[in-house]
């Protein structure tokens, strides 16, 4: 029997604490992903902490299970650079491949305003799935740090 995916706003009612969700990113993005302090610290903008222009921090659930986390940045900017960053999305390994990723994103599009950028790694198989979703590849990124 297969049950659907029910995809939340998080707020400080959720069923998941921060640190859950965080904790989520952090095992499931795998080698795509960045050190638990660096997602907690873009779970902080998202909620708009210290002054930051927030966005939004979804989360799917099959059931009472944790399965997928979105995290959209908003940048403050219109125009030269998008209005909207994806920053973190992830779906349970043992999920991937069942539309939750996509679902995710399209209500996190749905809900926000302007455009969406988001980084992927060459390598990373959820490219495909950005593509699908209508996502090109409009420059090349390049970082001094």
């Amino acid at each position: 029997m297969s049950h659907s995916v029910h995809i939340h706003t998080w707020d400080s009612d959720s069923s998941y604490s921060l640190d859950q969700i965080a904790g989520f990113l952090f095992k499931h993005l795998e080698r795509f992903g960045d050190p638990e302090d660096q997602i907690k610290g873009a779970l902080d903008y998202a909620l708009g902490k210290n002054g930051k222009p927030g966005g939004a921090i979804y989360y799917a659930r099959i059931e009472d299970e944790l399965v997928g986390v979105l995290v959209f940045l908003k940048t403050g900017m219109e125009g030269f650079i998008p209005s909207n960053i994806l920053v973190y999305i992830a779906v349970d390994g043992t999920k991937r491949g069942a539309g939750i990723g996509a679902k995710m994103i399209e209500e996190g599009v749905a809900n926000c305003s302007g455009g969406v950028a988001l980084h992927v790694e060459p390598d990373n198989p959820a490219k495909r799935l950005y593509e699908r979703l209508g996502f090109t590849n409009k420059y090349l990124e390049m970082r001094l740090d």
